[in-house]
C-alpha cells in the first residue's frame, strides 16, 4: 500500500498526464485548422502516448492497493499566435512534467519507497526523450520562424518523425 502522500502525488501526476493528452489533442486540432497535417498527426499520436502514460500511473496506484482518482482536468489552450509560440508552450509544458516527476522521485527516495522510485524510472527516461524531441522541433522552428516556407518544412518533418516512431 502506498503512503497517503505518495498516492496523492501519483494521482496529481495522473491528472497532469491526462491534461497533457488533452493539450496535445487540442494542438492537433489547431494544426489541422491551419493546414498542418504533419503537425496534426504528430500531436494526435502524442496525445495517445500521454494517455498511455496516464494509464500506466493509474494502474500502478490501483495495483498498489490505493485508488486512482481523476480530478478536474484544466482546459488546454485552443489557439496560438503562431507555430513557434505553440511549440515553445509545448516545450515549457514538458519541462514542467519533468519537474513534477523529479519531485515525485525525490519524495520517494527520502521516504524509502523504493518500489515507486523504481517504477518512476521509466518516466525519467521518457521525459528525457520528450524534452529532447520537442527541443529539436523548437530549435528548427526558431531557425525558420520568419519564413512561411520554413513552417511548411517543419510540418513535413513532423509528419516524417511521427511515421518513423514506433510508439502510438
Amino acid at each position: 500500500m502506498l503512503s497517503e502522500k505518495i498516492s496523492k502525488m501519483l494521482n496529481d501526476q495522473v491528472n497532469l498526464e491526462f491534461y497533457s493528452s488533452n493539450m496535445y489533442l487540442q494542438i492537433s486540432a489547431w494544426c489541422s485548422s491551419k493546414g498542418l497535417e504533419g503537425g496534426s498527426h504528430f500531436f494526435y499520436k502524442h496525445s495517445k502516448e500521454e494517455l498511455d502514460h496516464m494509464y500506466k500511473l493509474f494502474n500502478y496506484i490501483n495495483d498498489s492497493g490505493n485508488i486512482a482518482i481523476i480530478g478536474k482536468i484544466e482546459e488546454p489552450p485552443k489557439s496560438f499566435s503562431d507555430f513557434y509560440s505553440m511549440i515553445e508552450k509545448v516545450y515549457k509544458h514538458e519541462q514542467h512534467v519533468t519537474k513534477q516527476i523529479t519531485t515525485l522521485i525525490d519524495y520517494c527516495l527520502s521516504n524509502k519507497d523504493y518500489t515507486t522510485f523504481n517504477f518512476l524510472q521509466w518516466y525519467v527516461s521518457e521525459q528525457h526523450e520528450e524534452e529532447k524531441l520537442i527541443k529539436g522541433i523548437l530549435d528548427k522552428s526558431l531557425m525558420v520562424q520568419k519564413e512561411h516556407i520554413g513552417i511548411y518544412m517543419i510540418d513535413k518533418y513532423l509528419s516524417k518523425i511521427s511515421r518513423d516512431t514506433t510508439s502510438s
